[in-house]
């Protein structure tokens, strides 16, 4: 054959390989990922393209796949930092902790000064409940102080902690930065509220909402706070919201009853807390105690007894509860001889309670007064 139509047909073979190559990195490019995976291990020298296949493979979710080919790449160029640090990144991924820091300390001994190699091995260390995570964390904002994502996960812990005042440093130290940071608004909104600054907790949980964020935990907040400031009609608005997420949660569905009761709407308190107690499986004496005292404002005293007697059940041995009954029965039977026998009884079953005692001595001399004026007349 002849010797240059040989050079000719390698030449034109290289290109072949060449184009086959670039159509993979264009399929790569666009997402046609198991297509470009196809081409990169059919050619001639696959070992070339390891970082590429390894990639596609973990853009397809194949971590297994994507794991053995940066083990690969790893072993065949231990020098390369980002071929070690993608694969300890899938290895954190896919919770293989251990081998996952072992790379990561390798990456610190090269270069100690790269604060997302730290950053990294905190996160490892935070899933393994290892108490370093937070150092790492730090040795990450030492190295820069931008860093978000370390800034976070400091401010957080010292949220945990209670230590508040630091918790603001840090988060007014990123939000410098990146004023729109939601994690980090979100994380200064949570320390105002612990600290019961419940005026400056609403402001940041209201910047929340301006940049789009929602969630029921956020309305859930906002309206403790308009709660605690008395502002009980706002306070309903964000509860109503959370309970868009949660329309079955009692504990809401009572609290909105309640600050309606606070707003004197006592219809819709009524409405709220029967919705709440019709959902609520355990002890309900206390929230039965807050309905009969709706129910008297609505004067509707027969209600109010039905409300009592569910409490009673609840909590038999709640003398007070047994006390607002009877005032209960006081309001809603109009005859007085029945009112006197009541209180009578009261007395009799309760001799020892000294505060209730006297109370119903007082109102038991009051009704006997009464019907001793009426016949007198």
């Amino acid at each position: 054959m002849n010797r240059f139509l040989i050079l000719y047909i390698l030449a034109m073979g290289e290109v072949c390989i060449a184009q086959n190559i670039k159509q993979a990195d264009s399929l790569l490019t666009l997402g046609n990922y198991s297509k470009a995976i196809a081409i990169y291990e059919s050619a001639e020298h696959p070992n070339l393209h390891y970082d590429k296949i390894a990639k596609a493979y973990f853009a397809l979710g194949n971590y297994g796949a994507a794991l053995s080919y940066y083990q690969k790449l790893v072993e065949a160029k231990p020098e390369d930092a980002l071929n070690r640090f993608n694969y300890a990144k899938l290895l954190f991924q896919t919770k293989n902790y251990q081998l996952s820091s072992k790379h990561f300390q390798q990456l610190i001994a090269k270069d100690s000064t790269n604060p997302n190699y730290h950053y990294q091995l905190g996160l490892v260390l935070e899933a393994t409940k290892d108490s370093m995570a937070f150092k790492s964390f730090h040795k990450a904002y030492q190295l820069d102080e931008t860093h978000q994502k370390a800034i976070y996960k400091i401010a957080r812990q010292l949220l945990k902690t209670r230590q508040f005042s630091q918790a603001h440093q840090y988060i007014d130290k990123g939000l410098e930065a990146y004023v729109n940071n939601i994690k980090l608004i979100g994380l200064k909104a949570q320390c105002f509220y612990y600290q019961e600054n419940y005026k400056q907790a609403q402001e940041w949980f209201l910047k929340l909402l301006d940049l789009g964020e929602t969630s029921e935990f956020i309305y859930e907040k906002l309206s403790l706070c308009y709660a605690n400031n008395s502002y009980f009609k706002e306070a309903i608005e964000y509860r109503k919201k959370a309970l868009e997420y949660n329309p079955k949660d009692a504990n809401a569905l009572f609290v909105v009853g309640v600050y309606y009761n606070y707003l004197q709407d006592y219809e819709n308190a009524q409405k709220y807390m029967e919705q709440a107690l019709e959902l609520k499986d355990k002890p309900l004496d206390a929230e039965y105690r807050q309905l009969s005292s709706v129910y008297n404002q609505l004067k509707k005293y027969d209600k109010s007894i039905e409300a009592l007697k569910k409490a009673i059940k609840d909590a038999p041995d709640n003398l007070s509860l047994h006390f607002f009954l009877l005032s209960a029965k006081d309001r809603y039977y109009a005859d007085i001889d029945t009112k006197i026998r009541l209180y009578e009884n009261f007395i009799k079953r309760f001799p020892n309670e000294k505060v209730f005692l006297h109370l119903a001595n007082r109102r038991l001399k009051e009704l006997k007064e009464t019907k001793f004026l009426s016949e007198s007349d």
